[in-house]
């Protein structure tokens, strides 16, 4: 079938994108469905760093690649082999296809299914297929398995999340990226237990569900810090109990004056080592500090080691939250439904397709929490 998709053909173009326009629409042949496939209509995708991250080149991908992997849709069609789905179902997609069988999918940790791993980095679907072709028989790359800046898009099955259908498109496409990342870093990967204090620095999409996750958590103290201040207006909206710019000179003096000398977990969502360091130096001794923010491959972590040892520090990778997807979408959306997880409110606007390029640059600028693609 013919399909609408957006496809970066280069990475590393100038900004502002909304000039240089990396994305490019073209209309795409869609494969069917092959075993344990399913084709999805896509009805919203949001726009993530982690997209940005492949069109900057922070996280090189091969090209030409169809973007797109936080999204939401509707079964159209399956593939031999998949029962447990039909047409009609409403799923949400995960950026980590998980095998099931291999060692970190048996140890459930499905976020470092190495199948699905290996899929994302080659471009294909983790079947090793590319069910995206240019009218020339040219394929086109997939991305993290979903490629949901389109019209419709073949997934493998072990990507998909069944949903509750009462559940609007543009809120549901959140959790299948920033809220299973952010959330989940800090129930899942920190821990965080009640009356815990807990720092979030970087307050993006995903870092204010990380915010979102401390309070769902019952932290007793929540400092958000970011470089923006309408971010920071946002965080303490939001449950927040401490707001701090972190370019001011004291800000790791005013957090540990807030929290008595450090917090017990603080969480790193900017992507940058400078806010991982910052983020370390800002826990207290025998606390743990948790980053989720992917940095340039090639950039590196300058902390005192001694520290590791003499206060008894922990420094822990979260990705995708540490999330078991089957289980976690449905927790979070349940919470979402009680009001505890307000996700909506992280919703800054919503696109056509040819308007992507716009998003893009709004978000390289930091003018936008989560924008969603809607498709009719």
């Amino acid at each position: 079938m013919k399909i609408r998709a957006a496809v970066l053909q280069a990475i590393g173009a100038e900004r502002p994108y909304d000039r240089s326009r990396p994305l490019a629409i073209e209309e795409l042949e869609l494969e069917p469905p092959g075993d344990r496939e399913v084709l999805v209509q896509i009805r919203a995708a949001g726009l993530c760093h982690s997209d940005l991250s492949v069109i900057d080149g922070n996280r090189p991908r091969p090209v030409p690649m169809a973007l797109g992997h936080e999204a939401a849709g509707v079964v159209k069609a399956v593939g031999a082999g998949v029962t447990d789905l039909v047409e009609g179902d409403h799923v949400v997609a995960v950026f980590v296809p998980s095998c099931g069988h291999c060692r970190p999918c048996a140890e459930g940790r499905p976020a470092l299914c190495e199948p699905g791993n290996a899929a994302n980095n080659a471009g294909t679907l983790v079947s090793g297929e590319h069910r995206l072709h240019r009218a020339d028989g040219t394929p086109v790359n997939h991305h993290l398995g979903v490629s949901a800046f389109a019209d419709h898009a073949v997934v493998s099955r072990d990507s998909l999340v069944r949903i509750d259908p009462r559940l609007p498109f543009e809120h549901a496409a959140l959790f299948g990226c920033a809220v299973l990342t952010g959330v989940g870093a800090a129930i899942n990967s920190a821990g965080i237990r009640a009356s815990q204090s807990v720092a979030v620095v970087g307050l993006g999409g995903v870092g204010l569900n990380a915010v979102l996750g401390a309070l769902v958590a019952g932290a007793g103290e929540v400092v958000a810090l970011d470089l923006d201040d309408d971010k920071l207006a946002l965080a303490e909206s939001l449950g927040a109990t401490h707001a701090v710019n972190s370019a001011a000179p004291d800000a790791a003096e005013r957090v540990r004056e807030a929290t008595g000398g450090g917090v017990d977990v603080a969480i790193e969502m900017a992507g940058s080592e400078k806010a991982l360091e910052f983020a370390y130096r800002i826990t207290r001794r025998g606390g743990l500090t948790v980053t989720g923010g992917l940095a340039h491959p090639e950039r590196k972590l300058a902390i005192p080691q001694v520290s590791l040892v003499a206060e008894e520090r922990t420094l822990r990778g979260s990705y995708v939250g540490s999330c078991v997807p089957v289980r976690d979408v449905e927790r979070y959306v349940g919470l979402f439904r009680q009001g505890k997880l307000p996700v909506d409110r992280l919703l800054t606007r919503v696109l056509s397709l040819d308007e992507i390029n716009e998003g893009f640059e709004a978000l390289a600028a930091g003018k936008a929490i989560r924008q969603v693609v809607a498709f009719p």
